[in-house]
């Protein structure tokens, strides 16, 4: 499986021979994302995330995306509670399509509808929603499924625009954040990127007026707001209080204010 599936073991085409028996049952469990640290974003979603979740970008070259932090540590997601249950109130669209996912031809212009038949919500005794009627055809259950995924991938379509620009304008900076977990121990977690602040400052009247008329720039505050929620992550982890040393290496918003300030009294000083 391509590696940014993630969660899908055993994703088939969904086909009237295969599938025909078969039913999707859909509940309240997601438990088929313990072992993942992060999960994919699109950008319409960044509103409704950044209140919960540090939103990140992440990848090498020309396969940067964005994505909520889930753990600290590699197969950890402190977002999953004991029963499968999932803490927090927004679900990420990417765990929200599982089981099902486009696959696409080589050309990218053609999209299959597959199934990961690994998830055990997938049964022959007709729990859930069935796939195909009595006449072999797509149930409507199924026909929401497509609209939700072809959705999907036009949002999809519209990230991979704002990570172009974030790229072309030299904005994206690597990223490490650091947790005291208490009696002296830490981790770190890197490996992901963020927007330099200071570089947006750099950005000529006309192209900061092209990130407004498109809402990147909206995009891009919302974001490093969402850093905020790193703090939250120790007691996820603990069940106590966010440690006060837990920092973001890089210039955090506190600093960058911090610094305008001495910058402003240094000028009136002169």
């Amino acid at each position: 499986m391509p590696a940014q599936l993630l969660i899908y073991e055993s994703a088939v085409p969904v086909a009237q021979g295969r599938h025909g028996q078969r039913s999707v049952e859909v509940g309240a469990d997601y438990a088929f994302t313990k072992s993942v640290n992060s999960v994919p974003l699109t950008a319409v979603e960044f509103a409704h995330a950044a209140s919960e979740y540090a939103i990140v970008f992440a990848g090498t070259g020309d396969t940067v995306v964005p994505a909520v932090i889930l753990g600290m540590r590699e197969g950890e997601n402190l977002y999953l509670g004991g029963e499968g249950g999932w803490k927090a109130k927004y679900i990420p669209a990417f765990v929200r399509r599982y089981p099902f996912v486009f696959a696409s031809s080589e050309d990218g212009k053609t999209f299959t509808l597959c199934i990961d038949e690994s998830y055990r919500g997938v049964n022959q005794e007709g729990r859930g929603q069935r796939l195909f009627d009595g006449e072999g055809k797509p149930t409507p259950y199924v026909q929401n499924v497509l609209k939700f995924l072809e959705q999907y991938q036009v949002e999809y379509r519209r990230t991979e625009v704002l990570c172009r620009k974030l790229r072309e304008l030299n904005l994206l900076e690597p990223m490490r954040v650091e947790f005291n977990l208490g009696s002296g121990d830490r981790l770190a977690l890197s490996g992901f990127m963020a927007v330099a602040r200071d570089r947006i400052k750099t950005l000529s009247t006309d192209t900061l007026a092209e990130l407004v008329r498109t809402d990147q720039l909206e995009l891009v505050y919302v974001h490093l707001q969402s850093l905020r929620n790193f703090s939250a992550m120790t007691g996820r982890l603990t069940g106590a209080a966010p440690a006060p040393e837990e920092r973001l290496h890089g210039p955090t918003a506190q600093e960058q204010a911090a610094k305008t300030t001495r910058q402003r009294a240094a000028k009136q000083d002169k």
